[in-house]
């Protein structure tokens, strides 16, 4: 029998996700049609765009750069962690560092982003990654901070090699704490490349929003930032159900 707490989840989704749709009428009720898209008008007009090639050419363009941003901020934060992390004094040295590197605002960067990277995907790919790299790297460390200390001496016991215990006791250990760290980054991650289409690109979802605004066309602002809005919940729901599964291990 399932625990009454993963049974009424659901529900409080329903619910919530009701409060929001009726939130959201009532605001257009108030502002009109000048200022505000219904949601039926929103969920009309995505369904029209997505009837359209080039809408799915815009969307494989920002998943696309979203997936490598992923991939490389998840690999490269995830190892510099685990070094930093295993060495209490790299760990407290680099810790601020980094918290007071992330705290600088991220846009006044991208010029230098397209200096280096130029216009296209790879511009893009960076400036995702300089948004979810570092709190994949921070949750790493934390996560190995709060290991229990008996598990390193258990693999030092056995003479197993850093790398050995870095794969099979460390690593396995904080897969918890790391999917927390996914879920953050993941709409971080996402937030830096809608961002890079919007300064400087001419495909991807981010343009799309970029464009409606500056054409007002209202509809496909709404219609743009619902489906981002249910596909960053979709993910995040995935990685809490994936946290949850890897917890009890």
């Amino acid at each position: 029998m399932k625990p009454m707490r993963e049974m009424q989840t659901p529900l409080l989704y329903a619910l919530l996700a009701a409060g929001l749709a009726v939130s959201w009428q009532g605001l257009y009720w108030i502002n009109g049609g000048s200022a505000l898209a219904s949601p039926g008008q929103a969920v009309l007009t995505l369904g029209s765009m997505m009837q359209t090639s080039e809408f799915w050419l815009h969307a494989l363009e920002t998943g696309k750069a979203l997936l490598y941003a992923l991939l490389i901020g998840l690999v490269g934060g995830l190892a510099a962690g685990l070094l930093l992390g295993v060495n209490r004094m790299a760990r407290d040295v680099s810790e601020p560092i980094l918290l007071n590197m992330y705290a600088i605002p991220k846009v006044t960067l991208y010029p230098l982003v397209l200096l280096v990277f130029g216009l296209g995907l790879s511009a893009k790919v960076a400036f995702g990654v300089m948004h979810g790299i570092i709190p994949i790297m921070v949750f790493t460390m934390n996560a190995i901070r709060q290991m229990r200390p008996v598990l390193l001496r258990a693999g030092q016991s056995m003479r197993l090699t850093r790398r050995q215990s870095l794969l099979h006791i460390v690593l396995p250990a904080i897969l918890p704490e790391i999917t927390a760290g996914l879920r953050l980054a993941f709409s971080l991650t996402l937030l830096g490349v809608l961002i890079g289409e919007m300064f400087a690109s001419q495909r991807g979802l981010g343009f799309l929003l970029t464009n409606a605004m500056n054409l007002g066309d209202i509809r496909t602002i709404m219609a743009v930032a619902l489906l981002l809005s249910v596909f960053a919940l979709a993910c995040n729901g995935g990685l809490m159900w994936l946290g949850r599964r890897l917890s009890p291990r």
